[in-house]
């Protein structure tokens, strides 16, 4: 079986004491013998196999008694780049406006750089009543 996120809690800690007990018989010792060299009571050994609830210390000796501690090192790495903090700082990178030319700015004076007023309005030439004539 392969572990992923459509596991629930429980069949996750069935898998994992199913592959712990296939990691015991492979090298041929009882729970007894597991028990014994990894520190912990059989009691243990035999929950954790059933895929019940045991403390994290005593899982750490039994993998470490098995000789599985080094690929707890592939399971939970040091660090993992989620795929959102690699966008956020991509945008950190790069700008999010530009500040434009100051050679493009209209110079001072001009048109285009006075506010715009009521009046101001280009004249239509369809309008029958411009607004010269209306002041």
């Amino acid at each position: 079986m392969r572990i992923d996120d459509l596991l629930t809690d429980a069949a996750l800690l069935a898998e994992l004491g199913r592959r712990l007990a296939l990691h015991r018989l492979q090298r041929d010792w009882t729970q007894a013998e597991l028990a014994a060299r990894a520190g912990v009571g059989k009691a243990t050994v035999q929950r954790a196999e059933r895929g019940e609830s045991v403390q994290m210390s005593s899982m750490v000796r039994l993998w470490r008694a098995l000789e599985l501690l080094p690929g707890l090192d592939a399971a939970v790495p040091e660090s993992i780049e989620l795929p959102i903090a690699r966008l956020a700082r991509e945008q950190r990178r790069t700008r999010a406006r530009a500040t434009g030319s100051r050679a493009r700015r209209p110079a001072a004076g001009t048109p285009e750089e006075q506010p715009w007023r009521w009046g101001d309005e280009p004249a239509d030439p369809d309008d029958p009543d411009p607004p010269d004539a209306r002041r």
